[in-house]
């Protein structure tokens, strides 16, 4: 396989973040990691970038069942498509959160070769896949003399290895996997408002991926419907085309205009999903710490974040204040020219990636 652009030799630390979307694949490479990132005016500079679009038919249930197909696509990013340079063969690769089981756990205070017994035990009372066709593994977010709190990440096996041989067909060394909300609330820790508990919403094509940040990822939900299902129901409300409706959800949104009523009839029942989740969400988390740190602010990302009026209703509606987070504000592109401002959202996951320490999260 010809990569014009991907060196042959790398050094420890370097690798780059690599995103499958639904039908679309981003990459992205960042000179500094993210333990270095101390400063806020200290941004991590982009080495290179880009994206490429794929057949669909190449995934189903979150596995890649035609890696050829996304394969070729991928060599056509890196031989013509990217912005900048990918100058290492490691990588770093995002599970989708909706196909991933993650869970918070309190736990007695054990010892280590006690505690991953009592993880695996707790797994099979909540995931209906056996655990031999599973992935597992766990962070200590938490502990006291008593007890330990944990966030435990479970993937299927076929999807994880379907990525693996993916990697394999490219000439890649995988060397972290992990859920895309992860990625996500890495890449808020830059941020100057991230020492308060927040809520991170990632909207992406066919979830919106919700996250309970507090230093570290503490509590998540995922809701079915993301980008791809706003679009689809206005087209519905509305009796337009598809590309149509992209254009109205992008243009207009929730905000105001002559078809404002429709549209967010059209959206409601996504949108009250979404809502009925985060409330959830923030229940439990008062139950288990909200005394000491309340949660202050929710923070957007993704491809549909950036639909006109979608804060002003979350704002409205939960009470508590919402930011479209612009993942080009916490990196520096370094002279490089900027994507559009319809698609930067797109690169939220992969930047987090690029920022990740190899040795850090779930790695296969």
């Amino acid at each position: 396989m010809k990569q014009a652009k991907i060196s042959n030799f790398y050094h420890d630390k370097p690798l780059f973040g690599l995103d499958i979307g639904h039908g679309s694949l981003k990459v992205m490479q960042l000179s500094d990691p993210a333990e270095k990132v101390i400063a806020k005016h200290h941004l991590p500079k982009v080495v290179g970038y880009g994206f490429i679009n794929f057949d669909k038919s190449a995934q189903q249930d979150g596995v890649v069942v035609k890696p050829e197909i996304i394969a070729q696509a991928a060599q056509e990013l890196f031989k013509n498509n990217l912005i900048g340079d990918i100058t290492t063969r490691r990588v770093a690769i995002a599970i989708p959160a909706y196909r991933t089981f993650t869970r918070s756990l309190q736990l007695p205070k054990l010892k280590p070769n006690e505690l991953r017994e009592a993880v695996e035990l707790e797994a099979e009372q909540y995931i209906s896949l056996p655990l031999e066709d599973l992935y597992l593994d766990y962070e200590i977010v938490k502990q006291t003399e008593d007890s330990t709190d944990l966030f435990v990440i479970a993937v299927p096996r076929d999807i994880v290895d379907s990525y693996l041989n993916l990697t394999q067909l490219l000439g890649l060394e995988a060397v972290l996997i992990e859920p895309t909300l992860s990625s996500s609330g890495r890449l808020f820790t830059i941020d100057e408002r991230s020492e308060s508990a927040s809520f991170v919403i990632d909207f992406g094509s066919l979830s919106s991926d919700i996250s309970i940040f507090d230093k570290h990822v503490i509590v998540t939900g995922t809701v079915q419907g993301g980008g791809v299902n706003f679009t689809q129901s206005i087209k519905e409300a509305l009796g337009v085309t598809e590309a149509e409706a992209g254009i109205i959800k992008t243009r207009y949104g929730l905000s105001a205009s002559k078809k404002q009523a429709e549209i967010k009839k059209a959206l409601e029942p996504t949108l009250q999903q979404i809502v009925k989740e985060i409330r959830r969400m923030m229940r439990y988390y008062e139950e288990r710490y909200g005394a000491d740190r309340p949660i202050s602010q929710i923070i957007t990302l993704g491809g549909g974040a950036n639909m006109p009026g979608l804060s002003e209703y979350l704002t409205e509606t939960l009470r508590l204040a919402v930011r479209h987070s612009d993942p080009w504000q916490y990196i520096d592109p370094k002279g490089l020219p900027l994507p559009s401002d319809a698609d930067k959202p797109m690169y939220s996951t992969v930047a987090g990636l690029g920022l990740a320490n190899y040795t850090e999260v779930f790695s296969a």
